[in-house]
């Protein structure tokens, strides 16, 4: 029988059937840190970007060694992490507006991502995109793949690529299903056939992805390289906040050897914003970290607000509770 457990501000039901390892969560997410929290099974790091107490709404299947996963992005967020070794996922994103996927655009209807073992990923996932995957064993489906598609399969691709499908639709639809019906098993207490399942997302997966290699998304050199000084500027970035330093644009023009004009083209690309708009946001997501672990005791809003750069308080304040939903008091008294 399933345990049941309620949680979150919704009631959201979460169903467990521990003895099988297998669990049905339905989530608002209200940190970004929880997002990423909710799926251990990759390393992640999620940053909040646009405005909004409500982050996102997860629906997810545990089934051991696979899973499903659907999210309603509330708010824009960025996702950097490298996915497991023996662990690979097939995705999809709405693509008005549309997900960027590494050095891919969602902007087509007829593409999906694969995503292998060991590969990192870098995502921008803007406000009202709707995104869907299903995860499993790479080892699994690289076997029923080199059946398949030999000539394209033979071994897994080094990173993530965009592949043109017919059966999109399908598996949108395939996800909603899976969720619904185990969660309406759940509700009459039946048990999940979970050997059943697993078949049938592992072989649904494979007929999706294995097409000729023709098909697949070639990815544009301007973007590439937008993308890549995107993600070099965003490591810089990372870098000067680790060690309590504040960079500038100059900054990362000068570090990059890049025209300020190249670098503004290259943050529209990587997280659709200018790289000053992505600094302030990213020194608010750091303000945000520190007062969630600090003891509101031993330390005060504007300390912290001080070390991040935020010197009017006022507009700090109004920013913070437009992107974050709560006054930076409410995160450090929480």
């Amino acid at each position: 029988m399933p345990v049941w457990e309620y949680g979150t501000e919704e009631m959201a039901i979460v169903a467990v059937a521990s003895e099988k390892d297998v669990g049905l969560r339905s989530e608002a997410i209200n940190d970004p840190a929880n997002q990423a929290a909710q799926q251990p099974w990759v390393e992640m790091e999620c940053v909040q970007l646009s405005n909004g107490k409500k982050v996102a709404q997860m629906d997810s299947l545990h089934l051991g060694s696979q899973l499903i996963v659907r999210e309603r992005q509330e708010a824009s967020v960025q996702k950097l992490g490298c996915a497991p070794a023996d662990f690979c996922a097939l995705s999809i994103g709405s693509y008005k507006p549309a997900i960027r996927f590494s050095g891919h655009s969602g902007e087509r209807g007829d593409t999906v991502f694969f995503m292998p073992g060991n590969a990192e990923f870098d995502i921008h996932v803007p406000a009202g995109c709707e995104t869907a995957y299903i995860g499993f064993s790479q080892e699994e489906f690289m076997r029923g793949a080199r059946v398949l598609n030999p000539a394209v399969w033979d071994r897994p691709p080094q990173g993530v690529v965009q592949l043109a499908t017919h059966r999109r639709s399908d598996f949108k639809e395939a996800v909603d299903l899976w969720l619904e019906s185990a969660r309406e098993l759940v509700v009459r207490g039946e048990r999940l056939d979970q050997a059943v399942l697993r078949n049938n997302i592992l072989q649904f997966a494979l007929h999706v992805v294995t097409v000729p290699q023709d098909d697949v998304m070639p990815s544009y050199r301007e973007r590439l390289r937008a993308l890549y000084i995107g993600g070099k500027a965003r490591a810089f970035v990372d870098a000067c906040l680790d060690e309590d330093a504040l960079p500038t644009v100059v900054d990362i023009c000068a570090a990059l050897g890049v025209s300020e004009r190249t670098l503004q083209y290259s943050f529209r690309e990587y997280v659709g914003m200018s790289p000053t708009a992505y600094l302030r946001m990213r020194r608010l997501n750091c303000v945000r970290t520190t007062l969630a672990a600090e003891d509101p005791r031993q330390i005060t809003v504007t300390q912290v607000a001080m070390r991040f750069g935020f010197l009017h308080l006022g507009r700090f304040s109004g920013d913070y509770k437009r992107l974050f939903g709560e006054t930076p008091s409410e995160t450090l008294g929480s």
